[in-house]
């Protein structure tokens, strides 16, 4: 997987933040991959995941078990 570029990313936090500085991540959709940041570390390490591996981190997260894809 190629680095994305994220210099133009447009990040955005789960509707379920509370705004209250809890702990949140943000999310953008850099082509060819999906990348995920602390909230609080704009500037710090960005996790590049394949569509797929998104995916099922979501539904895992969500659902407490392991995807089937």
């Amino acid at each position: 997987m190629s680095t994305p570029d994220l210099a133009r990313a447009q990040w955005r936090k789960s509707s379920r933040s509370n705004g209250s500085g809890g702990a949140c991540v943000e999310v953008t959709l850099a082509l060819p991959c999906v990348a995920v940041r602390d909230s609080k570390d704009a500037s710090g390490p960005v996790l590049a995941l394949e569509p797929a591996a998104w995916h099922q981190l979501v539904h895992q997260v969500k659902y407490g078990q392991p995807d089937t894809i």
